[in-house]
């Protein structure tokens, strides 16, 4: 669970008082919507790459589980991906499990784990509450992510490949996610304080 009070998860009514079976329902619950996230394509003329509303699912539930839960909640998927279910983005077709994880996604994947991070350690200190706090961690996260996902494409392309296949199909979408996300958690904490 979370070291501080401030994320929604710890909060939420759920039928168990275990601990632990919160904290795997919690985390089953993240893996499912991960999952899901990574399957929905939706294209954008005129960006050849097809957009997934993965970080929009990590900023989410980042935002409301806070760092810890968040951190095992993507490190559970990533897991999972890498014992072969095919719970990434375009899995089973294009490979499964670790070899799916050692190619040109890789570097995201693992920045997966740096945005749930630092994006669970605002939601630590009451920032989900706020969308400009909570967006400037999501910020800091999603830029982190990027760096790890460009460093990884020029380290299997060629350094030219950093800018134009790392970053640049992805900055402008992930930008919008990122709004979005920042907008969620502040609407669903302001629905608390009415109820």
């Amino acid at each position: 669970m979370t070291t501080g009070t401030q994320a929604i998860a710890p909060n939420l009514p759920i039928a168990s008082k275990s601990k632990a079976l919160q904290s795997a329902l919690y985390i089953a619950f993240g893996i499912a919507l991960i999952t899901l996230a990574a399957k929905i394509k939706v294209p954008l003329w005129p960006n050849p790459t097809p957009v997934t509303l993965q970080t929009l699912a990590i900023f989410t539930l980042a935002s409301a589980y806070g760092s810890r839960l968040a951190v095992a909640t993507v490190m559970s998927y990533l897991v999972v991906g890498a014992f072969g279910a095919p719970v990434f983005t375009g899995t089973p077709e294009t490979g499964l499990g670790l070899l799916y994880m050692a190619g040109p996604t890789g570097g995201y994947l693992a920045g997966f784990l740096a945005m749930a991070w630092i994006t669970g350690l605002a939601a630590d200190r009451g920032w989900s509450k706020n969308p400009f706090k909570i967006g400037g961690a999501m910020l800091a996260g999603e830029t982190m992510m990027l760096v790890m996902g460009a460093l990884w494409m020029g380290y299997l392309f060629g350094a030219d490949k950093i800018i134009a296949w790392g970053i640049g199909p992805f900055i402008v979408t992930d930008l919008m996610k990122l709004a979005l996300a920042a907008c969620i958690l502040p609407a669903v904490w302001s629905l608390f304080k009415k109820a």
